[in-house]
């Protein structure tokens, strides 16, 4: 496919946006949040002091509990910090370099240069001289040893590209990879490629470490049970499709576990039987409209059941009134007509 050039015709003023910040975290991220990032990495390029969440709610059409929702977001993703007043109001907001991004970036000499680890990974095939050079390395051995070793069998040249990328592109150390490797296989998970998914997820959450990866599988696992739980699911795993729609509940949305089960008890009593589709309408919806606490939903609630009474009192409105004249067909006439057929009956 052809190369695709971009230009600019009389651009007047510009925004600085970090190399970092789209390699590693916008794919990921909810399109609203990114919105919301960018709109601040412009104030603070034009130098604009004055900001309130109110202001940026009508900006952008959302309720301040939303802005406050995305600030959250990227504050967990450790891009920026968030400073409050007395009255436990956002007074200011600090911009931040990630933690895990090169040091290079930190100086000053090249902010936010691109970071290797987010690179694709079907870009990147090692040449037989870089492997040649990786199999010479204690550690590179160690960690094809220990997969041989767990998988069962030899690995071949796809597997070895795949494990070096884990140890080589998202800088992963041997016993995060061996930690990798003995979760998936503990779960019945013997696929390479299903845990290059779990590497890739973990890099995006800038996971490096064996005690991240165990905090994060713990929060993962507790939200899946509470889940599997809520709709009644035993006897099996989820599926990927099923995890991912939880992990976007949990993290795009940020919602509680407390609003998923909600959810997922509303299915079950809506289809009487567990739908990850029907539950992710639900949550979705409440979502866009702002629902962070079961009062929130309360009021939703409250204003859908509203809606449906205006509407069937607008509907009883205009239906002619049930009585014994009314029960018959009702005839429709032409008057014009009727007056000459009269005038010629009576000639």
């Amino acid at each position: 496919m052809a190369n695709i050039t971009l230009t600019g015709n009389g651009l007047l003023t510009s925004t600085s946006i970090p190399n970092i910040f789209i390699d590693k975290y916008m794919t990921n991220a909810n399109g609203e949040f990114v919105k919301i990032y960018l709109y601040l990495l412009r104030c603070m390029n034009l130098n604009r002091q004055g900001c309130t969440i109110s202001e940026l709610a009508d900006i952008f059409e959302h309720t301040e509990k939303d802005i406050m929702r995305a600030l959250a977001y990227w504050e967990k993703m450790q891009l920026l910090n968030l400073h409050y007043n007395e009255s436990h109001e956002v007074s200011s907001i600090s911009l931040t370099i990630p933690a895990d991004a090169p040091a290079k970036e930190a100086s000053g000499t090249e902010p936010y240069a691109p970071s290797s680890h987010t690179q694709d990974k079907k870009a990147i095939e090692y040449t037989r001289e870089q492997l040649d050079a990786f199999r010479k390395e204690e550690a590179v051995q160690e960690v094809l040893f220990i997969t041989e070793n767990y998988l069962g069998r030899t690995l071949n040249a796809t597997d070895i590209q795949t494990i070096l990328y884990w140890y080589d592109g998202l800088c992963f150390s041997t016993d995060l990879i061996e930690y990798l490797i003995e979760t998936c296989i503990s779960n019945g998970h013997k696929s390479l490629r299903y845990m290059e998914k779990i590497a890739f997820s973990w890099a995006d959450l800038g996971i490096h470490s064996v005690a991240e990866a165990k905090k994060e599988h713990s929060l993962h696992h507790k939200d899946t049970y509470a889940v599997m739980k809520a709709f009644g699911i035993s006897g099996r795993n989820l599926i990927a499709s099923e995890l991912s729609v939880i992990r976007k509940w949990t993290g795009s949305y940020a919602l509680s576990i407390d609003l998923i089960k909600e959810a997922c008890r509303r299915t079950i009593s809506a289809t009487g039987k567990p739908s990850f589709e029907y539950a992710d309408t639900i949550l979705t919806n409440w979502y866009k409209n702002g629902v962070h606490t079961v009062n929130d939903i309360a009021r939703l609630d409250a204003a859908h059941q509203k809606s449906r009474s205006a509407s069937k009192s607008r509907e009883s409105t205009g239906r002619p009134a049930s009585n014994r004249f009314n029960n018959f067909p009702q005839r429709t006439y032409n008057y014009d007509q009727l007056e000459k057929q009269l005038l010629n009956t009576t000639h």
